[in-house]
């Protein structure tokens, strides 16, 4: 990436872009020498956007319009240089994006050396019979991945992965059926239903752990437990490094709280060779 690249990159870090918008600053890094003297008509027409959504993605940025932050892009200095990786060059797009996530674990890692938030989660999780876990549209994946090893030790994870009126009930139905806790996975962008689906659990007495992108998160109650695990945003769509190896911590914070997890585990392998469900 050249120099002027990087001055781009740095300026779109730390903005809460959409997919489109992400898109249009993808389109500006690449071609960042022309990108001071670009028209909103024709990044529009490289980025294969509409011309409004150059103009919002320029508002998002914190400019007034287009023509302020193409004005800054002329006016800023050139940059001394960019970083570089090991051979000497500077990394591309993709590499920028896998060293943000390596941040990311990092910051994850330095979060941990005070285990008591998860230490904590985990001893919730582990009393809930049933353990609802909830995660919709960008978390689904991290909350089913979280159900699927859950269930090998605890005896009643109900996952919770699709909105709609549904949801309220089946929170109620595992409220009913004995549920003290329950976990969700909130991601960017934040979907309504989440909100009000913990909103409605806390309010029929569950206590709420959430695995969030930031402390800061719109999901955030100061009567939950909330893990925090940034997500990257260099790439047109988030990375989720951070919160899945975070969940995957909270399992087996987790498992310290069940006393018979081991046992579950090893039964579990049991079955599994008798009915060969995995290639050895």
């Amino acid at each position: 990436m050249s120099g002027a690249g990087a001055r781009l990159q740095s300026l779109f870090e730390g903005h809460r872009l959409t997919p489109t918008q992400r898109r249009i600053a993808h389109c500006m890094v690449r071609r960042a020498a022309d990108a001071p003297f670009l028209s909103s008509v024709e990044l529009a027409e490289l980025a294969g956007v509409s011309q409004p959504s150059v103009t919002r993605f320029a508002v998002a940025l914190g400019f007034d319009g287009y023509p302020a932050l193409r004005r800054h892009l002329r006016e800023a200095p050139a940059p001394a240089g960019g970083s570089t990786d090991a051979a000497g060059q500077e990394p591309n797009e993709y590499q920028q994006a896998v060293q943000a996530e390596i941040d990311n674990l990092r910051l994850l890692a330095a979060q941990l050396a005070d285990p008591t938030p998860v230490v904590t989660a985990g001893r919730l999780l582990a009393g809930s019979r049933p353990l609802p876990v909830l995660g919709l549209r960008a978390a689904s994946a991290q909350a089913r991945g979280f159900a699927y090893f859950a269930a090998k030790v605890h005896p009643d994870i109900r996952l919770l992965d699709e909105g709609g009126t549904m949801l309220t009930d089946r929170i109620d139905a595992a409220v009913r059926a004995g549920a003290t806790a329950l976990l969700c996975f909130a991601l960017p962008r934040h979907p309504r239903e989440v909100a009000d689906a913990l909103a409605h659990a806390r309010d029929a007495g569950l206590r709420v752990v959430t695995v969030a992108d930031s402390a800061f998160a719109p999901v955030a109650d100061p009567r939950d437990v909330l893990l925090p695990a940034a997500v990257g945003t260099g790439l047109a769509f988030d990375t989720a490094c951070g919160p899945m190896l975070l969940g995957r911590v909270l399992l087996e914070s987790m498992c310290d709280h069940l006393p018979d997890a081991q046992a579950r585990l090893e039964e579990f392998d049991t079955r599994a060779a008798e009915r060969a469900l995995f290639l050895e």
